[in-house]
């Protein structure tokens, strides 16, 4: 995979969500943001917008044939409750692409303290022999890392060769409590891209260790005035 993209943009993404607490992290500048916050009469644009970052190379064409699917993507990753969703793209140095999906939602956590959360958490995980589920210590605290490889069978209706197929896509969750507040932070990749695997999990974890719960700083007039 090409490491070009893989590089840390060094900018904060932070959640803006006024339904959960202050997070935010630091992705590689090969994610592309989905526009969950987008309301309904501004999804379909927002979405044109989304598919110009995506395809920079296309033309009004693809954009536009492109923007009714993502605005319907972003439309269910809202209504789940996501406050981040975004698509991962790079090269895979050979003239192809590796492609996957990196989503982060908040779910209400019933345990008092973060450490009861992620025992928790991994025993419920543990149960299923499919699950690579252990606990993992973060720099902003405790938190369940938990990887699952599945084959999945796609039909012979959305192959190129009409026949159907079988493909095996890997998933990384990591589920982090938040310090002081009672939510449960999740981390989701989805991928087909099988063969980057091993890069993969290598970038997500370097995106887990910028996690923080810190409040965005808040620019005042005179941070304006001065930049």
């Amino acid at each position: 995979m090409s490491t070009n993209n893989l590089n840390s943009s060094g900018i904060p993404t932070v959640i803006d969500d006024p339904a959960i607490p202050p997070l935010q992290f630091v992705a590689p500048e090969g994610f592309h943001a989905l526009p969950v916050d987008a309301d309904s009469d501004t999804r379909i644009s927002a979405a044109t917008e989304f598919t110009r970052e995506l395809f920079p190379e296309g033309d009004a064409h693809l954009w536009e044939s492109a923007a009714p699917f993502y605005a319907g993507l972003t439309e269910v990753f809202a209504d789940s409750g996501l406050a981040y969703s975004a698509m991962g793209v790079f090269g895979d140095g050979n003239g192809g692409v590796v492609h996957f999906s990196f989503t982060v939602g908040a779910i209400v956590s019933p345990y008092a303290t973060r450490d009861e959360a992620t025992e928790a958490i991994g025993r419920s995980l543990g149960r299923d022999p499919g699950n690579d589920s252990r606990r993992i210590t973060l720099p902003c605290g405790p938190a369940v890392s938990n990887i699952s490889v599945r084959e999945i069978t796609v039909g012979a209706e959305l192959t190129a060769t009409g026949d159907e197929t079988k493909l095996l896509t890997g998933q990384i969750q990591v589920f982090v409590p938040f310090p002081n507040a009672p939510y449960v932070a999740v981390f989701t990749l989805d991928t087909a891209a099988m063969e980057h695997w091993g890069e993969i999990c290598d970038m997500t974890a370097a995106i887990l260790e910028t996690v923080s719960f810190e409040p965005a700083p808040r620019l005042t007039g005179n941070d304006v005035a001065g930049s």
